[in-house]
């Protein structure tokens, strides 16, 4: 089954379905055109399978986000990074992941018909879960397992020492409906919630005087889950992972008029190799500033993309 006829099949109808279904026709065509899709591109996004659909949709649109602010990837396959783009001689490996909403309620990933209110939690740990997973996924196709049983790409001599290494994630499985969304419970992304220990935001008050002694987010370094061990969620402050540059933290399912697919670029302070603030297309960036010898200062600087990624892209219908 060729791409068009597959989305026309999943995406049936006119008007604002039919825009929306021919960019993604157009993005994956593209990305086929290009040279940059692998063998099995075309049969696994038109295979049924809602995981591998979502994930080959999140290569090509990501794909046509880098070629509209100007970087194009060179072809990496055989068993390498999903993308590279060489700046100023620094070859900037990406990855690309699209968490799955394993443990996320249904209730919060259902769209509400319009007209009808409907008051859902925040399953905010479930969430995050699913960051933290899927950033610890592609964190070891870099680095290998940590318990050694499989080696990465490291190792394998795919990724070099002086080489960039970017995980982008695509949460658009994990958002509430048709709604694009990037934060979490801490009003930072949950790509900084996931790598930087964040918790929500809280207010010390002295029970004595009532008055508010201080403030500020909460260090959790771990994520708790309904079974087994908590999770970690301070990955950018382990030394293990000083090979990874940044996270590209993003929610791209195509375009629904009216919306902004956000963008945001979390920088890892201790990495070995950095990419550039500015370099990807992001409508934020999170650069943590050093104060003193043992705590960061996590700071948002605003993107390129304000003006050049933001008109055009949104959710799916």
């Amino acid at each position: 089954m060729d791409i068009e006829t597959f989305l026309l099949k999943r995406f049936p109808g006119c008007g604002r379905t039919q825009e929306f279904r021919e960019e993604l026709a157009n993005a994956c065509n593209s990305f086929v055109a290009s040279n940059l899709a692998d063998a099995n591109f075309t049969n696994e996004l038109c295979s049924g399978s809602e995981q591998k659909f979502w994930s080959r949709v999140s290569e090509a649109l990501l794909s046509a986000r880098l070629c509209k602010v100007g970087l194009h990837p060179d072809p990496s396959h055989g068993g390498r990074p999903d993308f590279l783009l060489i700046e100023k001689g620094l070859k900037i490996w990406i990855e690309v992941v699209c968490p799955e909403p394993h443990g996320v309620p249904s209730d919060w990933l259902t769209s509400t018909p319009l007209g009808v209110m409907k008051v859902v939690d925040f399953p905010h740990e479930n969430i995050i879960l699913r960051w933290t997973s899927a950033i610890k996924e592609k964190a070891e196709k870099l680095i290998g397992r940590l318990d050694g049983t499989t080696k990465g790409y490291i190792e394998k001599g795919i990724v070099e020492s002086g080489d960039a290494y970017v995980i982008a994630v695509n949460g658009c499985q994990l958002r509430n409906g048709p709604f694009p969304n990037l934060f979490g419970i801490s009003q930072f992304p949950f790509a900084a919630e996931a790598v930087f220990a964040i918790g929500p935001y809280q207010i010390k008050i002295n029970r004595d005087t009532l008055e508010q002694t201080g403030a500020g987010h909460q260090h959790r370094p771990f994520i708790s889950k309904p079974k087994g061990s908590p999770v970690p969620a301070y990955t950018f402050l382990d030394a293990r992972f000083k090979p990874i540059s940044a996270i590209w933290s993003v929610d791209v399912a195509g375009t629904l008029i009216g919306n902004i697919n956000p963008m945001a670029v979390i920088h890892n302070p201790n990495a070995f190799n950095r990419i550039p603030i500015g370099f990807l297309p992001a409508h934020d960036e999170y650069v943590a500033t050093p104060i003193g010898t043992e705590e960061f200062e996590l700071n948002r600087i605003e993107g390129r993309s304000k003006n050049e990624v933001s008109k055009d892209e949104g959710g799916s219908p």
